[in-house]
This record gives structure tokens, C-alpha cells and sequence, in this order.
């Protein structure tokens, strides 16, 4: 539904709240509603004014298509639907596409009008989409689609539907040829559009207010009689969902493309790090007899300090313009692992971390860093992104384990930690791990299958927790100190194992006694280490990383 017109033509009726607003301003707000936010419907060609950089876009043409190919009639011939749908719109079909910029970054553009046949998917549709993405194959270009459709169109029958097919296989080329690609979900985007090429983009941004799905309420409602919950398909309830990466008001979206796309710029210029990366390396401890023999339990309980920055401290001072990613496509989004994309010293980083908090509600939100599959599979499919696109990777590991209740059992817990740890044996990008607090079991190690593993001076690293080693072996668990020294977790003793490759100092006290001094060293080793991984060959770091691995409980 769009805005309708309230007593006076300056003045229009908000869809949503139904208040009035006036309409100067509505428009000049991006047909927003100031009150409620309700984000109403926007032409193929507004769209393309505010998301793109003006004078940028440049058409991009299409093979010519079946016009009628079933000389298919309802109430009307289908022919004679299309040319009044043409005289009204002023479009030739329900999706434009040309090479743009946002914000100074290049792209293809693909922008659907629902106003169009219900932005709905045929032949020429699916032409449309499938030369933009053998465009930007061509011209090594990102690709960018905003959708807004109703389903595959009925008057053109199989046809249509194999369009969902044929999008597919252009977007499965871009992932081979390692192009960035983005959906932007607008409302609606159902049937055949969301079920193809919509949700096969790298990233999904939902517009707020966007609904999503397979079937519309009214299809699932009418046809199986199911009460649908409140909020159903909704942007929102999709981000729970793990089903989409972020949601975003209209007015942020152009930005946010505009980070997304800086990545793509960074990898095709050569994926270079500053040079004065090489030298900022502060002081790190490779030699176990270089560190002091600490108390275990000690350590344990400086390691679990809720003072110590998390990761979304780090995030926040340790790069610049974090972007949040969000969700595992398939079944949530879990709060103890985050992840997302920043810069340091503009070079993008994929940064993926346990998130514990700092007092009573921030560890509950985030269930005390205890990862579930849904964590596991996030970060494993945001890996895998930066796989693709030649981005570092760097792990923070801060976790007593990975979460062990009947619903993360039920959801594959195991088999989500086990496919990280073959994922990460194989990427050919630079991987650092931090431990910067609790290393617990295979919680950790999904994080930490990486070319250098570095820890704070106070960090622990174990296959178990001492209170759990103490109630299985001791049957006791009053003697977790005598567990956490048996266990041998300090850095000091992991040195000696070489499970750690360095160790970052902490200040006086502990990590939580001066977190931005933390954060800075931790940036620093960061910096040094990736300078001396990015000159590695792809091949020669794999081949490093599974020797690493491979050593392990071997006898010199």
C-alpha cells in the first residue's frame, strides 16, 4: 500500500499509522513515515536516485525474450497486460540493471519495482538479472540486487519458474569467480524471487519493515489454515531467524552498501597491508622460561575477569566501522559468537569472536559466550565469505565451552564445531587467533584452527574446565585448583606445547586493570602478524597451517 492522498494534495496519509503528513516532507524523508517509520513502497527509479551516486548509472541490455510464450488470458490477455502495465509505470519490465556507483564504490545494479506485475519473475525478468550478473562476471564488479516481487509470474507458467534456476547458476559463477554479491530485501519479496537469487547473495540487508518469505500470509493462511504468529516474515523476525545479515532503515542503506562494497575495492587493488605494519609488533614472549610461573587457579580467575574487554570492545577500538553480520541462514542467530567486517588502518578484516559481557544481563544475552550451532555455522559461513573475497580472518576466543544443552545437541552441536575445524584447515587466507580470556574445549578450538594462535599473558587454554575435569576425575568439585594445575593451562605451559605461537603481555594487574592499553597491544601484534601472513601464498599457508596441526602430541 502506498501513501494516500489526506484532505489536501499537500498532504498525505501515512499507510501504516494512518496520521497525516505533509507530503513535501514525506518525500523529502524517503516516503518515511516520521511518526511511525512505516517505510513505505519506492519506484524502481527512486530507488536508483537515492542509492546510487547521480549521473553513475549506465543501462545494461538484455537478450530479447518470449513476449507471450503461452498466449496466456485471465481476465485479460496477458499481451494487453503488459503494455498497460508498461503506459502506466513508464517501465519496460519489473526490474531495471546498469553499472553504477554507491558512494564512490563501482557495481552492477539490479533494482526491482513491485509496481511492475508485482515485481513478479518471467522470462525477461530472469534475463534481466542473469546479464547483469554475466556483467559484473566480465567486469570483475560486485553485484547489487534490490528485490521487491510477489513471485514468479503465472502467465508465463514453467517458464517462469525455471528463471529461478537460471538466476541461480549466474549467481553460483559469481561465487566462483570470488565477486561480492548483495541482496537488498525491500517489501515484499516472496515466492520464486525469495527461493532463488535473493537469498544466494553473500549478504542479505533487509530494508526495515521488509516482509520475506516462500509463501505469503495470505497463501499459508487460506490454504492450510495455519494462525500465524505475530510479526510473521517480517525484517526483523527474519534477523532472529539467522535468515538475513542486518536490517537497516531506508536512510542508512546506501552507506552501509557503501562499507560492504569498500571490501571488493580492497581485494581487486591487491590486497595490500600499510608497510608500517611490519614494525608495530610489541613486545611478545615466544619463550615459555621468558614468562613467570603463575598460579593456575589464579589465572583462571583473572581469565574469567568479566573487566576484560570482549569482543565487541575489541571490535569497537580495535577497527574502524564494524559492521555487525548476523545469522547462520538456516536456523538463528547466536549471541555468543559475533562477527562482522571492519577496518584496521583500512584494510578490511573479517572478525568473528565469543561475546561474553560485562555484568549479570550482558552474559545472559550472550549465554556467557557459550556458542551454539547456530554460532558455529555463522561463523563458518561469514569464513568462508572472506574466503572468497581474500580477507583476513581474525578470531578472538573467549569462551569456558561450547553450549551444551538439549537444543544445541539437538541441533547438531558436534557436527557444527567439526565442519569449522575442516573449514579452517583449508582457507587459503590469513588466519590469527587471540586468545583473550577462556580457551575452553572445542568451543575454543571451532575458533582456532589458525596460522598464529597469540594469548594474553592471563589467558587459559584446556580441553575442559577445571570445575568439569574436577567433578569427572576427582568427583569432586572443590578440587578445581588442583584440576587447573594438573591441566596445565597457562600460557606458560602452553608455550611449551607450542599450542600458542606468543604470548601478548598484559598490564600490571590483568587486562581488565587498563583495557584500551590492551586493546592496543593486542592491535599491534595483530598488525605484525598479518603483515608477515599476507606475503604468504595461499597454497603455502594452508600447507603451514595443516603442518602445524599435524604435529601435534608427535615426539620431537
Amino acid at each position: 500500500m502506498t501513501a494516500t492522498a489526506a484532505t489536501s494534495s499537500l498532504w498525505v496519509r501515512c499507510p501504516g499509522c494512518e496520521g497525516p503528513m505533509y507530503g513535501e516532507h514525506y518525500q523529502r524523508n524517503q516516503r518515511v513515515c516520521p511518526g511511525c517509520g512505516h517505510h513505505d513502497r519506492l519506484s524502481s527509479h527512486d530507488r536508483l536516485d537515492r542509492l546510487l551516486d547521480p549521473g553513475s548509472m549506465r543501462p545494461i541490455t538484455a537478450a530479447p525474450t518470449a513476449a507471450d510464450p503461452l498466449r496466456f488470458t485471465d481476465t485479460l490477455p496477458y499481451r494487453t497486460r503488459l503494455e498497460q502495465t508498461r503506459l502506466r509505470t513508464g517501465l519496460h519490465e519489473a526490474v531495471t540493471c546498469g553499472t553504477a556507483a554507491i558512494l564512490g564504490h563501482p557495481a552492477v545494479a539490479a533494482v526491482m519495482d513491485f509496481a511492475f506485475m508485482g515485481g513478479s519473475l518471467g522470462c525477461a525478468v530472469g534475463e534481466h538479472i542473469t546479464a547483469a550478473a554475466e556483467h559484473a562476471l566480465a567486469q570483475r564488479l560486485p553485484l547489487v540486487i534490490v528485490t521487491a516481487s510477489g513471485g514468479a509470474r503465472m502467465q508465463e507458467g514453467a517458464l517462469a519458474l525455471m528463471q529461478m534456476a537460471k538466476t541461480s547458476q549466474a549467481l553460483a559463477d559469481l561465487d566462483d569467480a570470488g565477486l561480492l554479491t548483495i541482496s537488498v530485501i525491500t517489501d515484499p519479496t516472496y515466492g520464486g524471487v525469495a527461493a532463488s537469487f535473493a537469498t544466494l547473495t553473500d549478504l542479505i540487508i533487509a530494508e526495515a519493515g521488509a516482509h520475506m518469505g516462500f509463501a505469503g500470509p495470505r497463501v499459508i493462511a487460506g490454504t492450510l489454515k495455519q494462525t500465524l504468529p505475530e510479526g510473521f516474515q517480517t525484517a526483523e523476525t527474519l534477523l532472529a531467524g539467522g535468515l538475513v545479515d542486518g536490517v537497516r532503515k531506508r536512510a542508512e542503506l546506501t552507506p552501509a552498501l557503501a562499507h560492504l562494497l569498500s571490501t571488493a575495492t580492497w581485494a581487486k587493488n591487491g590486497r595490500t597491508v600499510p608497510d608500517a605494519w611490519r614494525a608495530t609488533a610489541p613486545h611478545l614472549v615466544h619463550r615459555p622460561e621468558d614468562l613467570p610461573e603463575r598460579d593456575a587457579w589464579h589465572t583462571v580467575a583473572l581469565a574469567r575477569d568479566p573487566g576484560r574487554p570482549t569482543t565487541l570492545d575489541y571490535a569497537c577500538y580495535l577497527t574502524e566501522d564494524f559492521h555487525e553480520l548476523r545469522g547462520d541462514r538456516i536456523s538463528g542467530d547466536c549471541p555468543a559468537i559475533v562477527a562482522g567486517i571492519g577496518r584496521l588502518d583500512e584494510v578490511p578484516i573479517m572478525l568473528i569472536g565469543h561475546q561474553k559481557g560485562h555484568d549479570t544481563r550482558e552474559l545472559v544475552t550472550h549465554n556467557f559466550g557459550m556458542g551454539s550451532p547456530a554460532g558455529f555455522r555463522k561463523a563458518a559461513r561469514l569464513m568462508r565469505l572472506a574466503d572468497k573475497l581474500g580477507l583476513p580472518i581474525l578470531t578472538l576466543i573467549d569462551t569456558p565451552g561450547a553450549y551444551a544443552g538439549i537444543e544445541a545437541e539437538a541441533g547438531g552441536q558436534a557436527h557444527a564445531i567439526a565442519a569449522n575445524l575442516r573449514l579452517m584447515s583449508r582457507l587459503r587466507v590469513p588466519v590469527v587467533a587471540v586468545v583473550t580470556g577462556e580457551g575452553g574445549s572445542g568451543g575454543a578450538l571451532a575458533l582456532g584452527v589458525a596460522d598464529r594462535v597469540l594469548a594474553l599473558s592471563n589467558a587459559v587454554y584446556s580441553v575442559i574446565s577445571p570445575e568439569g575435569c574436577a567433578a569427572i576425575l576427582w568427583r569432586d568439585a572443590t578440587a578445581a585448583p588442583r584440576a587447573a594445575a594438573a591441566l596445565r593451562l597457562t600460557t606458560r605451559d602452553l608455550l611449551h606445547h607450542r599450542i600458542i605461537d606468543a604470548v601478548i603481555p598484559e598490564p600490571d594487574g590483568g587486562a581488565h586493570r587498563d583495557p584500551s592499553l590492551t586493546i592496543r597491544l593486542v592491535r599491534q601484534a595483530i598488525t605484525a602478524t598479518l603483515y608477515e601472513l599476507t606475503r604468504m601464498e595461499p597454497a603455502d599457508l594452508v600447507s603451514a597451517r595443516r603442518r602445524r596441526f599435524r604435529d601435534f602430541g608427535v615426539s620431537a
